[in-house]
């Protein structure tokens, strides 16, 4: 089987139905213990992307459904279940980490099994078998539709506990501690072929999910409460043309998007993973006209040298991504860009640092993310001469965060004085921000439309009556600093 034909994530409890009713109540959802008092106790520890986390809440969703008890917690649990990342050097050592931490308890028979799954072991799977023994059951991406038959084959799930009704089956349990904030992960795997990544190795090739199913669980989340969606995937702009090669009426990026806004009541859609390369003027124009979709985009660019970028196969150069910035500032209002570089791949130059750090001040992305280069068995670059010594790498991304936090400080000193909706993602009896006010309401820490959760600064807000988390608000800015905003909330 190709991976081209493999499901995009095996494991949903039950196909999502078009018929089931909007309003239908759906299972109350939260990072704390779910499912049938008497199921056996799993706990789930996640460990990579958010598009981890999506494939683990539906791992604890389809758990539940077949009657599991599940949590995020470990202590209690029968099985500990360690979802694994595979993607980079750091990552893999954090897995192996948090198995031979859970493979601990599973010897001293604190928990009676322990199950690993996910990226690090479609790719190490034999090699993982042999070195820790003590894992009952590894499971990769491609076998994740034999993990319930599996437990209940080790007598760790049985017929016997009450399911729950079909109609109440939760496609996900939310697991992000900000449950109006979710992500959408509309295609797996990826169809690139970058140097310096390894992830079509074990993800597969690209792969989209029905429209009708992306919406459905759009639908779903909103019934649970999300007012955000983050929609993410390898290349989020790839959506669609595999099934275009099967059928020419497939729909594209798009279509989809239009399908979300008009078919469900989700207030903000942020989009992730936009490859430049894959930026169309339909879907520039998309963002500009219509409220839902946040003026906010994640465009990973790698590098600004175009010799670096041939080497790293990347499908864009300087051209295409100054054009395509072009294309969105000047249509879409209020804008915030954000990217991810690499520093150290192999053969960067002085020149070639240098060309990329004049790109970054010439483009002035309002957020930036930089990473180290990590060398990954089985790719192209890992075959490269050229190797830059760690020392001078974090050197290098010293450098560019450096610049980055001077951007960041001039864009977010513009914001002062402005007004702006904003989404309130936590509240507090006090705040270190504002230490000399003993007030009677509330302090709230916030996110504007251009700050995205977990990976970008936020909004500390004055205290207010009645603030909620999970509520949109309108807020003036009154102060700045490099990456967080200090404003008050305005009728």
């Amino acid at each position: 089987m190709s991976t081209r034909d493999l499901p995009v994530f095996p494991l949903v409890a039950d196909p999502v139905r078009p018929e089931v009713l909007r309003d239908t109540p759906a299972v109350n959802v939260s990072v704390g213990p779910m499912g049938p008092e008497q199921g056996p106790k799993v706990g789930l520890i996640t460990l990579g992307c958010d598009k981890n986390t999506v494939d683990s809440e539906k791992i604890l969703a389809t758990l539940v459904v077949n009657g599991a008890r599940v949590s995020s917690e470990i202590e209690g649990s029968d099985v500990v279940l360690v979802n694994t990342c595979g993607f980079i050097q750091a990552a893999k050592e954090q897995s192996l980490e948090t198995i031979l931490q859970a493979a601990d308890l599973r010897e001293t028979g604190a928990v009676k099994a322990l199950v690993v799954v996910g990226c690090m072991v479609e790719r190490y799977k034999t090699e993982l078998k042999k070195e820790i023994p003590e894992v009952d059951l590894f499971l990769g991406l491609t076998e994740m539709g034999s993990l319930i038959p599996e437990l209940r084959g080790m007598g760790l799930l049985t017929e016997e506990v009450a399911q729950i009704p079909t109609m109440e089956r939760p496609l996900r349990v939310l697991e992000n501690e900000t449950s109006h904030t979710s992500f959408l992960k509309i295609s797996e795997g990826c169809d690139h072929t970058c140097a310096f990544c390894a992830i079509p190795s074990f993800r597969g090739l690209h792969r989209s999910a029905p429209l009708i199913e992306l919406v459905a669980e759009a639908q779903a989340l909103s019934r649970q409460g999300v007012r955000e969606i983050n929609i993410i995937s390898q290349d989020t702009t790839w959506y669609g043309r595999d099934l275009k090669r099967k059928d020419s009426k497939s729909p594209l990026l798009p279509d989809l998007l239009s399908a979300l806004v008009h078919d469900t009541d989700i207030p903000w859609f942020r989009l992730f993973y936009m490859y430049p390369s894959g930026i169309t003027q339909e879907i520039v124009d998309l963002i500009g006209s219509n409220n839902s979709i946040l003026p906010y985009l994640d465009m990973p660019i790698q590098h600004g040298s175009d010799k670096i970028l041939r080497s790293m196969r990347r499908p864009e150069n300087q051209k295409i991504i100054r054009e395509r910035v072009g294309w969105l500032r000047e249509s879409v209002p209020d804008l915030t860009l954000r990217t991810t570089v690499i520093v150290g791949f192999p053969g960067e130059t002085e020149d070639d640092f240098k060309r990329m750090m004049d790109f970054l001040e010439e483009i002035a992305f309002e957020r930036v993310g930089g990473f180290i280069y990590s060398l990954e068995d089985g790719t192209a670059a890992a075959e490269m001469s050229g190797r830059v010594p760690e020392t001078l790498m974090r050197e290098r991304l010293e450098q560019v965060m450096d610049l980055q936090r001077d951007i960041s400080f001039q864009k977010n000193s513009a914001l002062v004085g402005s007004r702006m909706e904003a989404l309130v993602d936590e509240t507090h009896a006090d705040s270190p921000y504002f230490q000399e006010i003993s007030p009677n309401g509330v302090f709230g820490i916030a996110r504007t439309k251009g700050q995205a959760v977990d990976v970008d600064g936020v909004t500390h807000l004055h205290p207010t009556d009645e603030l909620k988390s999970g509520e949109l608000v309108t807020i003036e800015i009154q102060e700045s600093e490099d990456y967080d905003l200090i404003g008050k909330v305005v009728v």
